[in-house]
C-alpha cells in the first residue's frame, strides 16, 4: 500500500514545470476566448433577432401601403396597358445603359 500512496504522490507533483506553466496557461487562453466567443455570439444573435424584427415591421407597413396604393388598384384594372407600360420602361432603359 506504500508503494500506491507514492506513486499517486510522484503524479500530482510534475517534473515538468515549465511545460505544465504553459499548459496552464494556454487552457486559461483557451477558457478566456471561448467566453468572448460565446459573449459575441450571444450579441450576432440578439441583433440579428432584431434586425429580424426590424425588417419584418417595415415588410408589413410596405404591404399594408401597396394593398392601398393607386398604382395597384391601376394594375389589377388595365393589366395589358401595366405590360405595355413595363415593357416600354425596360427597353428605354436597356437602351440607355448599353449606350454609356
Amino acid at each position: 500500500m506504500a508503494t500506491t500512496t507514492s506513486n499517486s504522490a510522484k503524479k500530482s507533483k510534475s517534473t515538468h514545470p515549465v511545460s505544465d506553466k504553459v499548459q496552464n496557461t494556454l487552457h486559461e487562453s483557451v477558457d478566456i476566448l471561448a467566453e468572448k466567443a460565446a459573449s459575441t455570439e450571444e450579441r450576432l444573435r440578439d441583433a440579428a433577432q432584431a434586425g429580424t424584427e426590424d425588417f419584418s415591421a417595415k415588410q408589413q407597413e410596405v404591404q399594408a401601403k401597396w394593398d392601398q396604393s393607386s398604382v395597384k388598384k391601376y394594375a389589377i384594372e388595365n393589366p395589358i396597358a401595366t405590360a405595355g407600360i413595363a415593357f416600354a420602361a425596360g427597353v428605354l432603359l436597356t437602351s440607355l445603359l448599353r449606350r454609356k
